[in-house]
């Protein structure tokens, strides 16, 4: 059956997808960012490391069945289809100036009241981004499954998680399967949405126009071609005998990771340390999403005892947590947007 799986366009799950320059025009930045929703406080979701704005795509569905808000998932630098000059810089204080200069570029100086949502390493940037007070319209605060004590412990080792992965992929058909049987996500509608984001697909030399590193994102791939697609055909080869297999290339797969992060490992310890505190600072209503309780730290556990913030435990679910439970994670989001009186339940949700 895994040689069926068909991975599908974002558009199922977002309004549109735009890119968004930042800067000035011979310096420009462009970022990729989907969105959904008209009326409402604005979501800003920001994806962990590796994954790509795609990572939120069955989220959004969920979350705009429940509320009525807006979404803005963005491609932060150096993954998905944003293309940035310095796509090597993953400093905390780059990442965070990027999504408030997105927010900006998208809604003025003016923003819709916002509540900023990360995952791991988006979590820990939408922690900067308050705490720093770049977007003055933030009214809340959500953070997915990162916390201090558990993250820097976990960061002994990931480089050998990092080496333990495959280099490669035969075909977008082979990545998906590889990150449902392998844990990395537990769901396989999001699985299928958004393991595109997190790889690239090599381009031959001679179609290289601009650099030579130049990779096609896959997002891009299965938008332009049809809206959902198999094993790509010109992989696959017809043997004499009418049957067809699909041909390996040597050295490696057609597909690779979109970005390598054992090369940002000086970046790694600045997005978590002091974040438990940074997050207890933050004067805003927060949220935070664990995975297991285990996760726990010291400051977060004494933050907890005194009331300083909402916390809910989701088992079962990997540390993807929002695309292993989706649904969980949307009710958890809504009732906290509602005890705060942030947003409305949606029309259906009215009528129902």
């Amino acid at each position: 059956e895994w040689d069926r799986i068909i991975a599908v366009s974002w558009r199922q799950y977002f309004d549109q997808s735009e890119d968004i320059p930042v800067g000035p025009s011979e310096t420009r930045d462009v970022f990729r960012v989907y969105r959904n929703g008209t009326d409402g406080p604005l979501l800003v979701l920001l994806h962990g490391g590796g994954h790509s704005a795609l990572s939120w795509a069955v989220f959004t569905t969920a979350i705009a069945s429940r509320v009525t808000c807006r979404v803005l998932a963005m491609d932060l630098r150096g993954h998905g289809s944003t293309q940035v000059r310095q796509s090597d810089d993953l400093s905390t204080q780059t990442m965070s100036r990027d999504v408030a200069n997105v927010v900006r570029a998208c809604y003025g100086e003016a923003p819709p009241p916002i509540v900023l949502v990360g995952h791991s390493m988006g979590g820990a940037i939408a922690v900067h981004t308050a705490s720093s007070m770049l977007l003055p319209t933030t009214v809340g605060l959500v953070v997915i499954d990162v916390v201090e004590g558990s993250a820097m412990e976990m960061l002994h080792s990931m480089q050998n998680f990092l080496k333990g992965r495959p280099r490669s992929f035969e075909s977008i058909a082979h990545a998906i399967e590889w990150s449902v049987k392998s844990g990395q996500i537990r769901n396989r509608e999001s699985a299928r949405v958004s393991m595109v984001g997190q790889i690239k697909r090599h381009v031959e030399v001679e179609d290289v126009v601009e650099s030579p590193e130049q990779a096609v994102p896959v997002s891009d791939v299965v938008v332009e071609g049809n809206e959902e697609i198999c094993v790509d055909p010109s992989y696959v080869s017809d043997k004499p005998d009418g049957t067809s297999e699909v041909s390996i290339p040597e050295p490696e797969g057609v597909y690779s990771w979109r970005i390598d992060l054992s090369k940002a490992e000086k970046y790694w310890d600045g997005w978590f340390r002091g974040i438990s505190n940074l997050f207890l600072g933050c004067n805003l209503p927060k949220l935070l999403l664990l995975a297991g309780v285990d996760r726990l730290d010291r400051d977060l556990t004494i933050g907890q005892m005194q009331g300083k913030f909402m916390m809910q435990v989701l088992p079962p679910s990997g540390h993807a947590v929002h695309e292993d439970t989706p649904d969980k994670v949307a009710d958890a989001l809504a009732s906290f947007l509602f005890r705060h009186k942030f947003a409305e339940a949606s029309r259906g949700q009215r009528t129902r």
